[in-house]
């Protein structure tokens, strides 16, 4: 008699996605979206969704304000994914902990003009730092409208002069385990790294961003240095940046 033994890895068909469902799944993830975004309100009773009272800065860059409203800076600063402390959203305690002055930051790879500085000396060659207002969207299907103060990664891309080898830029974040409780983890290499192709780094709302709200970023949200891609989902705004990287492939 020959018996059929089930894998450990295998899945039985009434627990596959119907075809239909997986068809439909922008209603399934707006649906899901709502309902969790009620308990999400109600935990803030006080707060409005929407900032009427931020005033833009002087250096806002008026090609980049959108007709929507901005977030509520208590919500942007406290509602954040930053894996590295921990899963869920309210890891701006643990975030704290980060020392982020001084903060070293390497440039290097394909390129002629390879550098390792602080912060604020990078500031300094970059020149005075701009306001612009996007909106941020995350893959688990919700957004902000967020206020952010920094330069164009043109601006550095073309200071370092890439080589006509160099197609894409690597970015990595920060490595401290003893700080940061979520790189303990084994589900992921760590240190986080990101990539953009060169091209993405010379458009010009591909953004390096230093503050938010008209002040320095807070820890929760990437300080002292992070991407900011508006077209992408929000996990490719790589964080706490340490290392840019100029490679081909």
């Amino acid at each position: 008699m020959l018996l059929k033994r089930k894998e450990n890895w295998s899945i039985s068909e009434n627990d596959i996605t119907a075809e239909k469902d997986f068809n439909n799944r922008r209603f399934l993830l707006k649906s899901i979206s709502l309902s969790t975004a009620i308990p999400f309100v109600l935990s803030f009773p006080s707060l409005a969704f929407s900032d009427q009272n931020y005033n833009y800065s002087p250096n806002i860059n008026k090609k980049y304000i959108l007709n929507r409203k901005i977030t509520k800076k208590e919500i942007a600063t406290t509602y954040t994914n930053f894996y590295e402390f921990g899963s869920n959203k309210n890891i701006w305690r643990k975030a704290s902990k980060l020392i982020t002055d001084p903060w070293q930051i390497e440039i290097g790879g394909l390129i002629n003009k390879p550098m390792k500085l602080d912060v604020k000396d990078l500031l300094k060659l970059m020149g005075n730092e701009e306001e612009r207002i996007y909106r941020f969207r995350c893959v688990e299907a919700w957004s902000m409208t967020i206020p952010w103060l920094g330069f164009p990664l043109s601006k550095l891309v073309k200071f370092v002069e890439p080589k006509k080898e160099a197609k894409y830029i690597m970015f990595e974040t920060f490595y401290n385990p003893d700080v940061a409780p979520g790189q303990k983890q084994r589900w992921y290499p760590w240190p986080y790294k990101e990539g953009i192709t060169v091209d993405e780094g010379l458009n010009d709302l591909t953004f390096l961003a230093t503050g938010i709200y008209g002040k320095d970023l807070p820890n929760q949200n990437g300080s002292p240095i992070r991407l900011v891609l508006p077209w992408k989902y929000g996990f490719k705004s790589i964080k706490s940046i340490v290392k840019i990287t100029f490679v081909h492939e």
